[in-house]
């Protein structure tokens, strides 16, 4: 009978071509596939989560900022305008709101007064010492009229005191006097400005020391030299409305409901008639912008919690943001408003559509700027009430990461669990290696098993040979 050394060969595992180093490192990665691509997986799907939750919290911090930089740097109560700007600015306080017109007539705007001293060389002459005394009140060259209320001013001139240090004693008191050396073409003198108001007039006594003499020089009352008193103070007398009213100063804060006066000339009989353009067009755009902003929010939102389909179908985050939303038409947003006035959104035309979308009602709106429109817009400001602090409560919230409820503490959650994932996939490598290099060493012992036998192989081989040639 005739054997085959092949069959014999290829029995022993002799020439079958087999890399048993490549051999050992597919059935590691047999035996360890299931098990990599299962975290493989579940780290891929974290990471979907955490960018997710991620770019929805920021839409929604990205959100809050854009409203309160848009509600500082704009006004959308009725911004007051005037028929003669030339006569007035006019504007309204921070949380007025101004309605109807008025007529302005101003007569007289409101003045300083402007008191010089003698001439003197320079600014650095001495000029005594002693005790300078400012009593302040209705002042002209015939008359002064102490103003009680007010209490004088004393200022003490040391020896040896120059022009400058006179003017720096007197500004140092802030008294609201505005004092400094004019170099005139006659020399240096003191002037020494008041504020605005007819009782903001003022006279100047000097007591000497009888050792440094000379500070008398700068006293001045009425009926000195009339040269010196470059200008009187004054009121500003003005009509509103045909009712004659009286100022200390040319700005008038909150003169009337939603107005406030900046007094810059007279029209005697020629009066300007101020009034409000509508708020109704700019509190609409932002409502619109508002409405714009939470779909977009809404519709990531509504994607990401999906049942069938979303990455963060149960995650509580999500889902916690996703009822906030569909409760913030109704949520009372000013809670001190007064009755009747407008506490929520829905009042404004905020409205929620059944798969979480946002609607507008302008007629909503409008029928609420007609009924209380300085309530509509103290809604939107940046007060601790209202739009914006209702949104940014929300983004900040939503920040906290140490609140498992919220979108940014499930991004915590998804990331420690994915720092977990990397680190069973950084063991789970290590074991796959060491699995590869048991095996690399078993059949390393295999081979050398056969390489041994190989002069056995080699006798089998030629007594075969002689066998089959004998029956031949």
């Amino acid at each position: 009978m005739s054997i085959s050394s092949s069959s014999i060969a290829t029995s022993l595992g002799i020439g079958s071509g087999v890399d048993m180093t490549g051999l050992a490192e597919q059935l590691a990665e047999a035996q360890f596939a299931g098990r990599n691509q299962r975290l493989a997986d579940k780290s891929e799907t974290l990471e979907r989560r955490i960018s997710l939750a991620g770019s929805i919290r920021s839409s929604l911090s990205t959100f809050a900022t854009a409203l309160g930089d848009r509600l500082r740097t704009g006004d959308l109560a009725p911004l007051p305008t005037i028929s003669n700007t030339a006569v007035a600015a006019v504007s309204t306080p921070l949380g007025a709101v101004g309605k109807g017109s008025y007529s302005l007539e101003v007569t007289k705007l409101a003045n300083n007064q402007i008191l010089t001293g003698p001439t003197y060389a320079s600014a650095s002459d001495t000029v005594g010492a002693g005790t300078l005394t400012i009593r302040f009140g209705t002042t002209s060259n015939a008359s002064f009229t102490e103003n009680t209320g007010k209490t004088p001013l004393t200022i003490d001139i040391a020896a040896g005191a120059t022009l400058s240090q006179v003017a720096a004693a007197i500004n140092g008191k802030n008294a609201g006097l505005n004092a400094y050396v004019a170099q005139t073409d006659a020399g240096a003198q003191l002037v020494v400005k008041g504020a605005d108001g007819v009782q903001n007039g003022f006279t100047i006594e000097a007591t000497e020391d009888g050792a440094n003499p000379g500070l008398s020089a700068l006293a001045w009352q009425p009926g000195d030299d009339p040269a010196r008193l470059v200008k009187t103070s004054a009121d500003a007398e003005f009509l509103l409305d045909g009712l004659a009213r009286r100022s200390a100063s040319n700005t008038i804060d909150s003169i009337a409901p939603g107005l406030s006066l900046t007094l810059t000339g007279t029209n005697v009989g020629a009066p300007a008639t101020i009034g409000f353009n509508s708020a109704t067009s700019a509190i609409s755009g932002m409502m619109q912008d508002i409405t714009g902003a939470l779909n977009e929010i809404a519709a990531e939102l509504s994607s990401a919690v999906d049942p069938l389909t979303g990455e963060l179908s149960r995650d509580t985050g999500a889902r916690a943001l996703r009822r906030d939303l569909s409760a913030l038409g109704s949520t009372v947003i000013m809670p001190n408003a007064a009755e009747g006035a407008p506490k929520t959104l829905a009042e404004l035309g905020l409205a929620i559509e059944r798969d979480g979308s946002f609607r507008f009602d302008e007629a909503k709106l409008v029928d609420a700027l007609a009924r209380d429109a300085s309530g509509v817009a103290a809604m939107f400001t940046t007060g601790i009430n209202g739009i914006y602090a209702t949104i940014d409560r929300m983004a900040r919230a939503n920040s906290m990461a140490s609140d498992p409820g919220t979108l940014a503490g499930s991004v915590a959650r998804y990331q420690s669990q994915s720092d977990q994932l990397t680190r069973d996939l950084e063991k789970l490598a290590e074991q796959q290696e060491t699995f590869r290099s048991n095996m690399v060493a078993r059949f390393a012992k295999s081979e050398s098993r056969i390489t041994a036998s190989q002069s056995t192989l080699s006798f089998l081989q030629s007594q075969i040979d002689i066998w089959n040639n004998q029956g031949n």
